[in-house]
């Protein structure tokens, strides 16, 4: 079976830096690079203990060998994948970020095994989390992630949005691009922020079938709403072009119509959840991070 592995640059509380390295060990990943956007980070001396797990300060003298530090978190982001795809000794690699959780209905390696040798990528749809006030405690908390309303299913969009329908194009809060595995090896093949290019020429492909990426952008309400004027700020997440509409009015918006947008784009309703379960758009899971972390760290990962 191929081996793979994940690179992520990381600047997040410890136990969701933990619960990001249990799950992906408990799916076989064979290692799992950490670079600490922070260098003063005192995880950094448990994680560096993991096994199967490389952490790497990301002091100034790591920035001054790679040529400065960028001044926006996606260029150092970038960086580090880069550093780690040279150092990579394994069949595949992949860059998503800590609060991201890689989802398949078998073991990941098998899937990597039945992709064409002439394929040197994919690329995993994102499915985001949605706020669920009933989730038992964990450390992310939500067990009910939805897939994009955009393409063939955007004519769910004004019974899932409501009348926030107009603003997410996409049919989504968080990215819309997904996260790709690359081949290690590859000649000239560079693994990106969302994509990997290939002699300079960025690639791109359907999602995979199978294959997806759980993502905790917004699940939490107070979080999310804390999170937000650096969102909307200069280089935040509600930048991309898709998000245009959505930027402009959550920078406006006071807070009753912010809590109303929320409202319609991240709760559900009996009535959502079937009509997503009916178009694949519903994955319902439990990820049980804490039990997952207890194992791992009492060697049982």
């Amino acid at each position: 079976m191929p081996s793979w592995g994940i690179v992520t640059t990381v600047k997040a509380p410890e136990d969701q830096v933990l619960a990001f390295i249990a799950h992906h060990l408990s799916l076989g990943a064979a290692c799992i690079w950490i670079y600490f956007d922070d260098p003063d980070d005192p995880a950094y001396s448990k994680i560096s203990m993991l096994p199967r797990v490389k952490a790497v300060r990301c002091t100034d003298w790591y920035w001054l060998l790679r040529g400065g530090c960028s001044l926006h978190v996606s260029g150092r982001q970038v960086r580090n994948c880069k550093h780690a795809q040279r150092g990579c000794k394994l069949d595949w690699l992949c860059h998503i970020d800590v609060d991201e959780f890689l989802f398949a209905p078998e073991p990941v390696a098998d899937v990597l095994a039945r992709v064409p040798a002439t394929i040197p990528y994919l690329v995993m749809e994102p499915f985001e989390a949605l706020h669920d006030p009933d989730a038992a405690d964990d450390i992310f908390n939500g067990h009910h992630f939805r897939g994009l309303l955009n393409r063939q299913h955007v004519k769910l969009q004004p019974t899932i949005f409501g009348k926030s329908a107009p603003l997410l194009e996409k049919g989504a809060l968080a990215h819309t691009l997904g996260k790709s595995f690359c081949r290690v090896g590859v000649k000239k093949l560079i693994l990106d922020l969302h994509f990997a290019s290939l002699n300079g020429e960025v690639l791109r492909s359907p999602f995979h079938p199978s294959l997806r990426l759980l993502h905790y952008h917004a699940q939490d309400p107070v979080a999310w709403k804390r999170a937000l004027p650096f969102r909307l700020g200069k280089g935040g997440a509600y930048h991309s072009k898709a998000q245009q509409a959505l930027h402009a009015y959550l920078t406006n918006a006071n807070d009753q119509e912010i809590s109303e947008f929320y409202a319609n784009s991240m709760t559900l309703t009996p009535e959502k959840v079937a009509l997503l379960r009916a178009n694949d758009r519903l994955i319902t899971t439990d990820l049980a991070l804490r039990k997952k972390v207890a194992a791992m760290l009492e060697g049982r990962l």
